[in-house]
């Protein structure tokens, strides 16, 4: 553009993210959560996408391609995380037996069903449609009954010693800890949570990239 003597910006400037032109740029998506990683160091505008995807209608600009690299190695950082932090926990973590962690697994899974349809429910009702909310919450209350249950038959392959350590899991999706008697909203934060969240947004963009 310096030869037309203008100084505006486009979208296939060097300076421009790429990433934030297809909506997933981890520093956008991961701002001011515990894994904030500060400014992208290359340019974020709205205006910019906006000019992008309509560009992008009548000509590959490829960027999918500049997109993809970015999300596998931020993502590849993540996943060594999970890794670590799973190593972790076996290093501190008295080990159970197999039918104990098979009925802490079962525990877990309820759990992330009771947090992912929780932050639904809030979201629908801070969007007014309370049906959908009431429907969701429902829900809720049947996998709490499941989730009881199954805190009753892990309690029992327990020894007594060991009923009130906290059995920690590390989410597969953003590397937190989460314990297995985590509270309902605790389990609505970190399911409904940015960080958690922007991962799930990161990760499917990834996968979509990858077709």
């Amino acid at each position: 553009s310096g030869t037309s003597g203008k100084s505006a910006v486009k979208f296939d400037d060097a300076n421009v993210c790429k990433s934030f032109l297809l909506g997933c740029c981890p520093h956008d998506l991961l701002s001011s959560t515990r894994m904030d990683i500060g400014e992208c160091h290359k340019m974020h505008d709205v205006a910019l996408r906006a000019d992008y995807e309509i560009a992008a209608k009548t000509k590959d600009y490829f960027y999918d391609v500049d997109a993809m690299e970015h999300l596998e190695r931020f993502l590849n950082d993540c996943d060594i995380r999970v890794e670590q932090a799973k190593r972790r926990l076996r290093e501190t973590q008295e080990e159970l037996s197999e039918e104990a962690a098979v009925k802490a697994n079962k525990i877990h899974d309820i759990a992330e069903q009771i947090g992912t349809k929780l932050a639904k429910a809030e979201k629908f009702g801070e969007q007014g449609d309370v049906d959908e909310s009431l429907k969701l919450m429902a829900e809720v209350e049947e996998l709490k009954k499941q989730k009881l249950s199954a805190e009753l038959e892990y309690r029992t392959s327990l020894p007594s010693s060991s009923y009130q350590q906290q059995k920690l899991r590390v989410c597969e999706v953003c590397s937190a800890f989460l314990g297995i008697y985590d509270n309902d909203r605790r389990l609505a934060d970190h399911f409904g949570g940015k960080l958690h969240v922007g991962f799930i947004i990161l990760r499917q963009k990834l996968e979509e990239l990858r077709v």
